[in-house]
């Protein structure tokens, strides 16, 4: 959701996916939104839904960053919601990359997870 990250991700991703376009879909926290089960995290399982199976979408990013007012954690804990996270949307999403980026303090994605259908294909 924050403004700051959606330049940085947006960019990283066009270049590491080799796209034109990415679909964004935002919730303050989603790192620790989706890495367990809840209302919320489904609501954003149908969101992607419609960005895979209706725009074609290949690859899907989950964000962690630095700052996050909708979970205010460390580092750490983010980057384990972020791989906890990345596992069950892999498995929401088989045949679909999965990828989990942090963005620190400087703005800089960096790679820190990948789910099982992304070492696959």
């Amino acid at each position: 959701m924050d403004g700051r990250t959606q330049l940085p991700v947006i960019e990283y991703v066009k270049r590491r996916f080799l796209v034109d376009y990415v679909d964004s879909v935002t919730e303050a926290g989603a790192d620790g939104i989706l890495s367990s089960s809840n209302p919320l995290s489904e609501s954003i399982r149908g969101r992607v839904s419609i960005s895979v199976g209706k725009h074609a979408s290949k690859a899907i990013a989950v964000v962690s960053h630095f700052d996050c007012a909708g979970n205010p954690v460390d580092e750490e804990t983010h980057k384990r919601n972020l791989r906890d996270a990345v596992k069950i949307v892999s498995e929401w999403f088989p045949k679909v990359k999965v990828v989990g980026l942090w963005v620190g303090g400087d703005w800089k994605v960096q790679e820190v997870c990948w789910g099982d259908s992304y070492r696959k294909l």
